[in-house]
């Protein structure tokens, strides 16, 4: 029940209404909290030493700190093996979101084994790139397209031209696209067309393979959709009263969502 986004108090009650007895809510968090052992194990597990692909987002959630309530962020790890199976690498309860703690998150993997990572695929956090290419310095780092367009949707013009730049079927053609793009809408929508040229370099890492791997790599729709899931797990829980509460129920959210992943990526062995 607790996976499920029950309250200790919805879960109080459901208990005492189904079998007749009545569990306080601090027994029931004592219960839970015996899951924090598993959780801790989980966290420093030995991974795999390559993975292909790994998608990280940060996603917030409320917390009680010091009797105040304060924004928490959720560091998420979704990892890609080799053999295409998704898998959640680490969840990690900090600060808000910042380049600086995703090279502490991006420092723990490495120390569990994960000695190399072929794409690392994120949105366009300030100091990302740098913070990557510190811990893993092989790695391509590929800026969600999605996120880089997302602001652009009022502009339906500017919206559509752009798709003859990140559906072009070559890099150099894409590249030629957004500088006709530019010079024909530079008056209008300069600041726009100039952010994608100052960071065509991580924009169009997704150029280097094939169609099939591009689709898997050019958005972090991927773990977005794992977020989706956690707020969906999580929705009846307005603030959390510890980090570890919180992370209590995304890690046996967790456990849930991945009993679904059954299956590689569509023609992963292609």
């Amino acid at each position: 029940m607790y996976a499920l986004g029950m309250s200790d108090r919805d879960i109080q009650e459901q208990i005492n209404e189904i079998f007749g007895c009545n569990l306080s809510p601090d027994m029931i968090s004592d219960i839970t909290d015996k899951i924090i052992p598993e959780i801790q194990e989980w966290q420093k597990r030995k991974l795999e030493s390559v993975y292909p692909i790994v998608f990280i987002d940060a996603t917030h959630f409320h917390v009680r700190d010091n009797g105040q309530i304060v924004k928490k962020a959720a560091y998420v790890v979704l990892g890609i093996d080799k053999d295409g199976m998704k898998k959640v690498l680490t969840i990690t309860i900090g600060e808000n979101e910042s380049a600086k703690y995703w090279m502490t998150v991006l420092n723990e993997l490495k120390n569990r084994g994960v000695q190399d990572i072929l794409v690392l695929c994120a949105d366009g956090l300030t100091g990302l790139k740098d913070a990557i290419s510190a811990i893993y310095t092989k790695t391509e780092y590929q800026r969600c397209i999605v996120h880089q367009i997302r602001n652009l949707y009022h502009i339906q013009e500017l919206a559509n031209d752009l798709k003859t730049v990140y559906k072009a079927s070559t890099e150099e053609l894409g590249y030629t696209n957004l500088l006709e793009l530019e010079e024909k809408l530079k008056h209008k929508y300069s600041g726009a067309i100039q952010s994608w040229i100052d960071n065509w370099d991580v924009l169009s890492v997704f150029f280097k393979f094939s169609a099939e791997i591009r689709k898997i790599m050019y958005t972090t729709n991927t773990i977005e959709s794992l977020n989706r899931q956690f707020r969906k797990y999580t929705k009846t829980k307005s603030v959390f009263p510890t980090d570890m509460s919180l992370l209590k129920c995304l890690y046996l959210s967790t456990k849930n969502i991945q009993k679904k992943w059954t299956q590689p990526y569509r023609n992963w062995g292609q």
